[in-house]
């Protein structure tokens, strides 16, 4: 894909031993030699892992919220306040992006980082979704109102994971100036920043996988920096293996994996999350309040769990138990410490309560369980 691009910190990952696959067109590291110790880290200790992969892209101009809030799914995140002296604070918030038919471009997360004048907004977008989405904001989006200036290069991304994160990260990224029980206790989508308008580094609670975990945003060479100190202090690096594990074993859809340009919204079950039922007009709202009030869909995403094997390749087809009809497909399958078994993604029609794969069968829940957290250290 013409958007796809290698991460700004790549370099520093394969220095540090980093083994990299290729992944959309691009290059990202899957892990640095030993997954089973990353895995431990981050569901019992605290890893790292770099996103910067994924698309970062700055939305300014006369009226940018304006422009956006047509194109976007969700609530648009406020200005962010002072919470005290030098420590500014705020909420992202989770979005789809449709097309008039309701089907997805991409999701993304939005953030507003300082004055909306000045700063304006911070798109983070999966690689699936850059081109996709660069494409209709062209279509939505009069370059009068609003610019989107692709910053991926200069500001970087990673996630800190695991039950010791908050103390590391209120340490070494937030010079001690937010408390660890902050962290620990804030809701998905609320950040933390020390410096002026946006200019320091951005801890966002993020709930992308079922152990704690934050997002970081900065400038490359800040979020550079922060990598070696996390590690420094005893943070595992990690690759998007254990994170695809970890996303997988926590029920979250990945755009370009679980959820493509066919996908509405409530197949993908993130209705909750990315649509605000009491905004104004958005592209594809018609299509989602139709579903919510008079209809429903074909085929919803769950979370099922095979016995221990080899993982079935996405695509694989889930048959009714009594028959050779095809109810669903795999879109994800990992092998999960957590779950003892193969965790899987799979959109299965509606209605059907027990599939088939191979010789196996298992009941279909009505919804995703919430994982269990593990305590903070």
């Amino acid at each position: 894909m013409s958007g796809a691009h290698v991460s700004p910190l790549f370099g520093l990952l394969d220095a540090a031993g980093g083994v990299s696959t290729e992944y959309h067109g691009g290059r990202l590291v899957r892990h640095f030699g030993d997954p089973r110790r990353e895995y431990e880290a981050a569901t019992t200790g605290v890893a790292v892992v770099d996103h910067s992969h994924r698309t970062r892209l700055r939305v300014s101009g006369r009226s940018p919220a304006q422009m956006l809030n047509g194109v976007l799914t969700g609530a648009m995140p406020k200005v962010p306040d002072s919470v005290e002296p030098g420590v500014l604070g705020g909420t992202a918030t989770y979005h789809a992006v449709l097309t008039p038919k309701g089907k997805m471009i991409t999701d993304l997360v939005a953030h507003l980082p300082g004055s909306e004048e000045e700063v304006g907004f911070l798109l983070d977008v999966p690689m699936a979704g850059r081109d996709g989405l660069l494409a209709h904001f062209g279509k939505f989006i009069p370059p009068r109102f609003a610019s989107v200036e692709d910053v991926s290069e200069r500001c970087a991304s990673i996630s800190v994971v695991g039950p010791e994160a908050p103390g590391l990260l209120s340490r070494v990224a937030l010079g001690l100036r937010v408390d660890p029980e902050w962290l620990s206790g804030s809701l998905e989508g609320e950040w933390r920043s020390v410096g002026s308008d946006g200019n320091g580094l951005v801890v966002i609670r993020a709930g992308d996988v079922w152990p704690l975990n934050w997002t970081v945003h900065g400038s490359t060479d800040a979020v550079a920096a922060l990598w070696r100190a996390l590690v420094e202090a005893g943070a595992v690096p990690a690759g998007l293996g254990v994170w695809k594990t970890l996303g997988v074993e926590a029920g979250r859809p990945v755009f370009g994996t679980d959820m493509d340009e066919t996908t509405l919204p409530p197949e993908a079950g993130i209705v909750d999350r990315a649509i605000d039922q009491t905004k104004g007009c958005y592209t594809g709202q018609e299509v989602i309040v139709r579903i919510r009030d008079r209809g429903h869909v074909n085929r919803q995403l769950r979370r099922l769990v095979f016995k221990d094997g080899p993982a079935p390749v996405p695509g694989t087809e889930l048959l009714a138990v009594d028959s050779d009809k095809v109810v669903g497909t795999i879109t994800s399958a990992v092998q999960s410490p957590r779950l003892g078994g193969v965790a899987t993604l799979a959109y299965v029609r509606r209605g059907v309560e027990r599939v088939r794969l191979g010789d196996e069968e298992v009941t279909v829940p009505d919804s995703f369980p919430t994982p269990e957290i593990p305590p903070t250290t």
